[in-house]
């Protein structure tokens, strides 16, 4: 009988231990990453401009720091790079993004994953546009 207690009453003490670390965790402060926008439009941009850039400003808005581990675009052309160093709360960071216009005439959409700290979890930027051909130049005569 007192093996079964002795057992019960180690049962109680663990799951109470186990309770108590679960509610820590969700009492954790989180940062929050705010966008001021997450989809951006180039509009009408020549292809001779080589590079179109444009950079997405985000304040935390959370109680604790943010810290974006890494920015991973859709594809090559798209050149991303961030704010290295953790964000405060009710600071401002930035996630800058460049599109390499040269051979790529016609309608571009673009998509960026921020990977980040923040209670909000992975965040998805944008971007689009049309590239215009450069003009062919006029034949001499």
């Amino acid at each position: 009988m007192k093996k079964v207690l002795s057992i019960l009453v180690c049962a109680l003490m663990v799951s109470t231990v186990t309770v108590a670390q679960e509610q820590e965790k969700t009492d954790e402060k989180k940062g929050t990453i705010s966008f001021e926008k997450t989809v951006h439009d180039f509009g009408e941009v020549k292809e001779e401009i080589g590079k179109a850039t444009y950079e997405f400003e985000f304040t935390n808005t959370g109680e604790a720091p943010i810290l974006i581990s890494n920015v991973t675009a859709t594809c090559g052309c798209t050149v991303p790079s961030w704010t290295k160093e953790p964000v405060l709360p009710s600071k401002k960071g930035s996630v800058t993004v460049g599109y390499s216009t040269i051979g790529r005439i016609g309608l571009f959409v673009k998509s960026l994953t921020v990977i980040n700290n923040g209670d909000s979890g992975n965040i998805t930027l944008q971007i689009k546009g049309t590239v215009l051909a450069k003009p062919k130049p006029e034949p001499t005569n």
